[in-house]
């Protein structure tokens, strides 16, 4: 049901809020972040499907999405892809770890879902709505066993423990600016009768991060969702997370207060789905497979654990300084043809890091493509040359990059078709979107691969222009979860 707000009602209720939370408890802050209390912009379904894409904000964490050698993952990732293709517009995703300003976001219209592990309280369907659970789970402390547990008897690790919530009592407890179990606690120092010392750090802090400060004995307690406790607990085995502080709470995704819309869509989406097997194949897949689960979340080669996007990266990024690419750009093409894995070969014929064909690679300089710094060698040399290629048709380099790919997939002749086909039915030569693009697609034509201008004849045209779509995007989201922000709580990240 559609919401009707008065912005005096908006000063009153953060006043009174601020508050209630000043005296609920000790914290060290005065007042909840309630930049997302502010009136909704008109922009429902029918508005998403003409504009054709669907906004959603998310976090980088082992749950809702984040990189896992090279191949973007996470539990809302794949449900967002899954409501996308039903709902028949594309998904595009920005990053916030910060859930007032992921709310926030959703509110002025720059993003239509914030989807990142949300609990639904009262004070936030205050000032947005909230989709049909997809999941329900506890709250849970989070605590470090004593150093030598494993030599311990279970009883005697128990004694070590906090089990009864009265226990908090004078403790400190980190979690999360503005988040639901921040609120928890505070209620529940109000029916344990004593105080709960609540340390509110940043709202852009990662729950992973606070968890993994227990672990490391930086902190000695945090709170977290249930799933993701023990999640971590399974890759961070020093971490007891079996004491609940809440009963069962739902996890959705927030709207627009005016998107009735949209929430309609979604919860119907949602009703069909959670009848269907695959619905759980996901949620087991990051909820319940968790050593699995915990592996990829923590390996190296993940943007939550670690810093890396393959074995391969610092030859990548020697070779993209060569060719003067952006070596994420230049890594989403090596995905693209390989997955990193230099051993790989194709049904054609294509070998390595790079896929190069061995009479293509031979011409620059390699004569063992399952060796990755032959591959890379060449296929830089390779790159370098196409770009030189297609400098005196496109200025730009950075729209020289979309033809560069393009050939790469599908050779320089058809390109070079493509362009003469553009030139002669009044497109420009020099714009791969709508232009050169456009005609490299008829080129699966007669009309277009038997007139004069081509000397290429047919061409598949489809395969290279999703080729060049697909590694622009995952480029996109390469950037998106390995460059952070700099600017805390206020960031605008990059649409991918």
């Amino acid at each position: 049901m559609m919401k009707i707000f008065n912005k005096s009602f908006y000063v009153i209720l953060i006043v009174i809020l601020g508050s209630t939370w000043a005296c609920s408890t000790k914290t060290d802050t005065q007042s909840q972040d309630l930049s997302y209390a502010i009136e909704p912009v008109d922009f429902d379904f029918a508005k998403i499907k003409e504009r054709g894409y669907l906004i959603a904000v998310v976090d980088n964490s082992a749950t809702s999405y984040f990189i896992y050698k090279g191949q973007p993952m996470g539990y809302e990732f794949e449900m967002l892809n899954w409501l996308a293709s039903d709902l028949d517009v594309e998904l595009k995703i920005i990053k916030d770890n910060s859930i007032s300003s992921a709310l926030e976001k959703v509110n002025r219209g720059e993003a239509d879902i914030a989807a990142f592990n949300l609990t639904v309280t009262k004070e936030r369907k205050q000032f947005v709505d909230f989709t049909n659970p997809l999941y329900f789970v506890r709250q849970v402390l989070v605590q470090r066993k004593p150093e030598n547990w494993r030599e311990m008897k279970i009883h005697e690790i128990e004694n070590e423990l906090l089990r009864d919530p009265i226990q908090l009592t004078g403790k400190e407890i980190h979690v999360r600016k503005s988040s639901a179990f921040s609120t928890r606690l505070a209620n529940l120092s109000d029916e344990i009768g004593g105080d709960i010392v609540i340390i509110e750090d940043s709202s852009s802090l990662e729950v992973e991060t606070l968890v993994k400060m227990v672990a490391d004995g930086e902190i000695e307690y945090t709170v977290a969702d249930e799933d993701v406790a023990m999640l971590n607990a399974t890759y961070h085995p020093i971490l007891d997370v079996k004491t609940p502080i809440s009963f069962s709470q739902q996890i959705a995704w927030a709207l627009r207060s005016n998107a009735d819309t949209l929430e309609t869509k979604i919860n119907a989406w949602l009703e069909d789905r959670q009848k269907e097997t695959d619905y759980y194949v996901i949620y087991n897949k990051y909820f319940k497979n968790l050593k699995r689960s915990a592996n990829r979340s923590y390996s190296e080669f993940s943007s939550v654990g670690g810093d890396k996007l393959s074995p391969f990266d610092e030859e990548i990024k020697a070779t993209a300084e060569k060719i003067g690419w952006d070596w994420k750009l230049l890594a989403a093409l090596i995905y693209q043809e390989s997955k990193f894995d230099p051993n790989v070969k194709s049904w054609a014929g294509a070998v390595g890091l790079m896929q190069m064909m061995e009479p293509t690679a031979e011409e620059f300089g390699a004569t063992n493509l399952y060796d990755p710094n032959q591959s890379l060698e060449a296929g830089g040399k390779y790159i370098n040359w196409l770009q030189k290629s297609f400098k005196k048709h496109v200025a730009d380099s950075v729209e020289r990059q979309k033809y560069v790919l393009a050939a790469y997939n599908v050779g320089i002749g058809h390109m070079q078709d493509a362009i003469r086909l553009t030139k002669k039915y009044g497109g420009n030569p020099a714009k791969w979107d709508e232009n050169v693009e456009k005609y490299l697609l008829l080129k699966s034509q007669k009309k277009y691969y038997t007139d004069p201008v081509v000397k290429y004849g047919y061409c598949r045209g489809e395969e290279p222009v999703n080729y060049v779509k697909e590694i622009l995007e995952r480029y996109d989201q390469y950037v998106l979860l390995l460059n952070p922000p700099d600017v805390e709580d206020d960031s605008r990240a990059p649409i991918m």
